[in-house]
Protein backbone atom coordinates (compact mmCIF):
# COMPACT_ATOMS: atom_id res chain seq x y z
CA UNK A 1 0.00 0.00 0.00
CA UNK A 2 1.22 3.62 -1.03
CA UNK A 3 -0.14 7.22 -0.45
CA UNK A 4 -0.71 8.74 -3.65
CA UNK A 5 -1.74 12.12 -2.51
CA UNK A 6 -0.52 14.82 -1.10
CA UNK A 7 2.83 13.28 -1.95
CA UNK A 8 3.70 9.61 -2.79
CA UNK A 9 5.51 8.33 0.05
CA UNK A 10 6.77 4.49 1.34
CA UNK A 11 5.49 1.77 0.46
CA UNK A 12 3.67 0.50 3.50
CA UNK A 13 3.20 -3.48 4.29
CA UNK A 14 -0.56 -4.62 4.50
CA UNK A 15 -1.34 -6.13 7.90
CA UNK A 16 -4.54 -7.68 8.25
CA UNK A 17 -4.39 -9.54 11.20
CA UNK A 18 -3.57 -8.33 14.62
CA UNK A 19 -1.24 -10.16 16.74
CA UNK A 20 -0.12 -9.74 20.11
CA UNK A 21 2.32 -6.76 21.09
CA UNK A 22 3.04 -3.66 19.90
CA UNK A 23 1.47 -2.83 16.46
CA UNK A 24 4.03 -3.14 13.71
CA UNK A 25 6.08 0.14 11.93
CA UNK A 26 3.21 -0.29 9.29
CA UNK A 27 0.44 0.27 11.42
CA UNK A 28 1.87 2.76 13.62
CA UNK A 29 2.53 4.60 10.53
CA UNK A 30 -0.80 4.25 9.09
CA UNK A 31 -2.31 5.00 12.36
CA UNK A 32 -0.51 8.30 12.20
CA UNK A 33 -2.10 9.28 8.73
CA UNK A 34 -5.16 8.72 10.25
CA UNK A 35 -4.75 10.70 13.35
CA UNK A 36 -3.84 13.99 11.21
CA UNK A 37 -7.38 15.24 11.56
CA UNK A 38 -9.04 18.14 12.58
CA UNK A 39 -9.91 16.97 15.63
CA UNK A 40 -6.30 16.62 17.04
CA UNK A 41 -6.64 20.24 17.63
CA UNK A 42 -9.95 20.40 19.37
CA UNK A 43 -9.75 17.03 21.70
CA UNK A 44 -12.77 17.99 23.46
CA UNK A 45 -14.74 18.14 20.90
CA UNK A 46 -17.00 15.40 19.50
CA UNK A 47 -15.52 14.39 16.27
CA UNK A 48 -17.54 12.18 14.02
CA UNK A 49 -15.99 9.87 11.37
CA UNK A 50 -17.35 7.46 8.73
CA UNK A 51 -16.01 4.58 6.94
CA UNK A 52 -17.33 2.86 4.55
CA UNK A 53 -16.69 1.24 0.95
CA UNK A 54 -18.07 1.47 -2.33
CA UNK A 55 -17.56 -0.22 -5.84
CA UNK A 56 -16.64 1.48 -8.69
CA UNK A 57 -19.67 1.72 -9.67
CA UNK A 58 -20.98 3.00 -6.52
CA UNK A 59 -22.65 0.57 -4.82
CA UNK A 60 -22.49 0.19 -0.78
CA UNK A 61 -22.88 -3.51 -0.78
CA UNK A 62 -23.21 -6.80 -2.24
CA UNK A 63 -25.86 -9.19 -1.39
CA UNK A 64 -26.03 -6.34 1.15
CA UNK A 65 -23.58 -7.01 2.70
CA UNK A 66 -20.10 -4.89 2.80
CA UNK A 67 -18.05 -7.89 2.95
CA UNK A 68 -17.12 -9.02 -0.77
CA UNK A 69 -16.21 -5.23 -1.76
CA UNK A 70 -13.28 -5.41 0.52
CA UNK A 71 -9.56 -6.23 0.36
CA UNK A 72 -6.62 -6.61 2.71
CA UNK A 73 -5.50 -3.14 3.24
CA UNK A 74 -9.71 -2.50 3.49
CA UNK A 75 -9.78 -4.53 6.47
CA UNK A 76 -5.88 -3.30 7.83
CA UNK A 77 -7.42 0.50 7.68
CA UNK A 78 -11.01 -0.94 9.23
CA UNK A 79 -9.18 -2.17 12.01
CA UNK A 80 -6.68 0.95 12.71
CA UNK A 81 -10.27 2.91 12.82
CA UNK A 82 -11.66 1.20 15.31
CA UNK A 83 -8.10 0.95 17.21
CA UNK A 84 -8.58 4.87 17.06
CA UNK A 85 -12.14 5.37 18.03
CA UNK A 86 -14.01 5.57 21.32
CA UNK A 87 -17.38 3.93 19.97
CA UNK A 88 -18.63 2.83 17.08
CA UNK A 89 -22.41 3.86 15.80
CA UNK A 90 -24.27 1.82 13.56
CA UNK A 91 -27.84 1.73 12.29
CA UNK A 92 -29.78 -1.62 13.42
CA UNK A 93 -30.14 -2.62 10.06
CA UNK A 94 -26.28 -2.64 9.07
CA UNK A 95 -25.88 -4.43 12.61
CA UNK A 96 -28.47 -7.41 11.44
CA UNK A 97 -27.19 -7.50 7.82
CA UNK A 98 -23.37 -8.09 9.08
CA UNK A 99 -23.70 -10.25 12.06
CA UNK A 100 -22.54 -7.62 14.83
CA UNK A 101 -20.39 -8.81 17.39
CA UNK A 102 -18.80 -6.68 20.32
CA UNK A 103 -15.50 -5.53 19.47
CA UNK A 104 -12.86 -8.40 20.71
CA UNK A 105 -9.90 -6.92 22.23
CA UNK A 106 -7.28 -9.60 20.37
CA UNK A 107 -8.94 -7.75 17.27
CA UNK A 108 -8.11 -4.20 17.92
CA UNK A 109 -4.63 -2.93 18.01
CA UNK A 110 -4.26 -2.15 21.95
CA UNK A 111 -1.05 -0.30 21.48
CA UNK A 112 -3.13 2.23 19.42
CA UNK A 113 -5.45 3.45 22.44
CA UNK A 114 -4.80 4.76 25.90
CA UNK A 115 -3.29 2.18 28.23
CA UNK A 116 -5.83 -0.45 29.71
CA UNK A 117 -8.78 1.77 27.39
CA UNK A 118 -11.48 -0.89 26.86
CA UNK A 119 -12.41 -1.54 23.70
CA UNK A 120 -14.77 0.38 22.09
CA UNK A 121 -18.36 -0.54 22.39
CA UNK A 122 -21.01 -0.42 19.72
CA UNK A 123 -23.66 2.33 19.71
CA UNK A 124 -26.66 0.64 17.68
CA UNK A 125 -29.47 3.44 16.35
CA UNK A 126 -32.84 1.30 16.04
CA UNK A 127 -36.45 2.35 16.34
CA UNK A 128 -38.13 -0.95 16.49
CA UNK A 129 -35.59 -2.99 19.21
CA UNK A 130 -35.07 -5.80 16.30
CA UNK A 131 -31.82 -7.42 17.12
CA UNK A 132 -32.96 -10.60 15.44
CA UNK A 133 -29.44 -12.25 14.27
CA UNK A 134 -27.33 -10.25 16.26
CA UNK A 135 -28.51 -11.18 19.85
CA UNK A 136 -24.59 -11.67 20.58
CA UNK A 137 -24.00 -8.33 20.80
CA UNK A 138 -26.27 -7.28 23.38
CA UNK A 139 -25.64 -10.96 25.38
CA UNK A 140 -21.67 -11.22 25.05
CA UNK A 141 -20.85 -7.63 25.63
CA UNK A 142 -17.82 -6.76 28.11
CA UNK A 143 -18.96 -5.16 31.17
CA UNK A 144 -16.24 -2.34 30.43
CA UNK A 145 -17.49 -1.81 26.87
CA UNK A 146 -21.39 -2.30 26.78
CA UNK A 147 -23.76 -2.47 23.85
CA UNK A 148 -25.50 1.22 23.63
CA UNK A 149 -28.89 0.86 22.45
CA UNK A 150 -30.03 4.44 21.04
CA UNK A 151 -33.63 4.41 20.57
CA UNK A 152 -37.07 6.91 20.88
CA UNK A 153 -38.37 7.63 24.26
CA UNK A 154 -41.69 5.56 22.65
CA UNK A 155 -39.55 2.62 21.82
CA UNK A 156 -37.83 2.62 25.16
CA UNK A 157 -40.79 1.69 26.59
CA UNK A 158 -40.17 -1.84 24.93
CA UNK A 159 -36.64 -1.90 25.91
CA UNK A 160 -37.47 -4.24 28.88
CA UNK A 161 -37.48 -7.43 26.63
CA UNK A 162 -33.52 -6.67 25.99
CA UNK A 163 -30.79 -8.11 27.72
CA UNK A 164 -29.97 -6.12 30.80
CA UNK A 165 -26.50 -5.72 29.91
CA UNK A 166 -27.53 -3.28 26.85
CA UNK A 167 -27.20 0.33 27.89
CA UNK A 168 -30.23 2.11 26.60
CA UNK A 169 -30.32 5.56 25.71
CA UNK A 170 -33.21 7.40 24.63
CA UNK A 171 -32.82 10.17 21.87
CA UNK A 172 -36.42 11.98 20.75
CA UNK A 173 -40.01 11.29 21.36
CA UNK A 174 -41.43 9.54 18.67
CA UNK A 175 -38.24 8.98 16.74
CA UNK A 176 -34.59 8.81 17.41
CA UNK A 177 -33.05 12.44 16.45
CA UNK A 178 -29.41 11.77 15.54
CA UNK A 179 -28.20 15.44 16.62
CA UNK A 180 -29.80 13.69 20.79
CA UNK A 181 -28.29 10.76 19.52
CA UNK A 182 -24.54 11.91 19.09
CA UNK A 183 -24.87 14.40 22.05
CA UNK A 184 -25.99 11.93 24.23
CA UNK A 185 -22.87 10.04 23.02
CA UNK A 186 -21.16 13.00 23.77
CA UNK A 187 -22.56 13.48 27.52
CA UNK A 188 -21.05 9.80 28.27
CA UNK A 189 -18.05 11.17 27.39
CA UNK A 190 -17.41 9.58 24.03
CA UNK A 191 -15.55 12.33 21.96
CA UNK A 192 -13.88 9.99 19.07
CA UNK A 193 -17.44 8.31 16.89
CA UNK A 194 -16.93 6.17 14.25
CA UNK A 195 -19.57 5.38 11.99
CA UNK A 196 -19.85 2.23 10.33
CA UNK A 197 -23.27 2.82 8.44
CA UNK A 198 -25.51 1.73 6.95
CA UNK A 199 -26.25 4.08 4.21
CA UNK A 200 -29.46 5.31 5.45
CA UNK A 201 -28.10 6.30 9.09
CA UNK A 202 -25.08 8.21 7.35
CA UNK A 203 -27.45 10.23 5.01
CA UNK A 204 -29.30 11.47 8.57
CA UNK A 205 -25.91 12.18 9.86
CA UNK A 206 -24.92 14.46 6.89
CA UNK A 207 -27.70 16.08 6.12
CA UNK A 208 -27.91 17.27 10.22
CA UNK A 209 -24.40 18.48 9.73
CA UNK A 210 -22.93 16.18 12.06
CA UNK A 211 -20.23 14.47 9.67
CA UNK A 212 -16.93 15.75 10.30
CA UNK A 213 -14.95 13.22 8.48
CA UNK A 214 -15.25 10.45 5.85
CA UNK A 215 -12.91 7.35 4.99
CA UNK A 216 -14.05 5.85 1.98
CA UNK A 217 -12.58 2.53 0.06
CA UNK A 218 -13.31 2.48 -3.49
CA UNK A 219 -13.10 -1.16 -4.82
CA UNK A 220 -12.02 -2.60 -8.10
CA UNK A 221 -15.60 -3.71 -8.61
CA UNK A 222 -18.34 -3.08 -10.96
CA UNK A 223 -21.83 -4.64 -8.70
CA UNK A 224 -24.70 -3.31 -11.14
CA UNK A 225 -28.17 -4.30 -9.40
CA UNK A 226 -30.10 -2.04 -7.22
CA UNK A 227 -27.50 -1.84 -4.06
CA UNK A 228 -27.76 1.87 -2.10
CA UNK A 229 -24.98 4.06 -2.66
CA UNK A 230 -23.03 4.92 1.16
CA UNK A 231 -26.09 7.82 1.09
CA UNK A 232 -29.02 6.69 0.81
CA UNK A 233 -32.81 7.77 1.64
CA UNK A 234 -34.89 10.75 1.34
CA UNK A 235 -32.85 14.06 2.28
CA UNK A 236 -34.05 17.99 2.82
CA UNK A 237 -31.66 18.86 0.46
CA UNK A 238 -31.81 16.65 -2.45
CA UNK A 239 -31.31 19.59 -4.94
CA UNK A 240 -28.20 20.67 -3.64
CA UNK A 241 -24.90 19.13 -1.94
CA UNK A 242 -24.92 18.71 1.96
CA UNK A 243 -21.58 18.36 2.59
CA UNK A 244 -18.46 19.92 0.22
CA UNK A 245 -15.15 17.84 1.60
CA UNK A 246 -11.56 18.21 1.02
CA UNK A 247 -9.27 15.32 0.04
CA UNK A 248 -7.17 14.72 3.00
CA UNK A 249 -5.19 11.16 2.09
CA UNK A 250 -5.30 9.00 -0.70
CA UNK A 251 -3.18 5.80 -0.79
CA UNK A 252 -3.98 2.83 -2.95
CA UNK A 253 -3.35 -1.01 -2.94
CA UNK A 254 -3.89 -3.59 -5.95
CA UNK A 255 -6.58 -1.45 -7.73
CA UNK A 256 -8.36 -0.41 -4.42
CA UNK A 257 -8.23 3.74 -3.21
CA UNK A 258 -8.51 4.63 0.23
CA UNK A 259 -9.46 7.95 0.84
CA UNK A 260 -9.95 10.18 3.59
CA UNK A 261 -11.75 13.51 3.51
CA UNK A 262 -12.68 16.44 6.05
CA UNK A 263 -15.76 18.59 5.53
CA UNK A 264 -14.57 21.86 4.90
CA UNK A 265 -16.79 24.10 6.20
CA UNK A 266 -20.28 23.49 8.77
Amino acid sequence: MRQIFPLEGPELAVVSDVTPGPPPDAVRALAALYRNGQHDAEPDRLWLRANMVASADGAATIAQRSGGLGGPADRMVFTVLRSLTDVILVGAGTARAERYRPVNRARIWSGLRAADAPPPPIAVISASLDFSGCTVLLDDAPADAQTIVITSAVAADRAGALPRRARVVTAGKDRVDVRRALAALGDLGYRQVLCEGGPHLLAQLTVAGLLDELCLTVSPLLAAGAADRILAGPTDAAAQPVARLGLAHLLTHEGFLLSRYERLSH
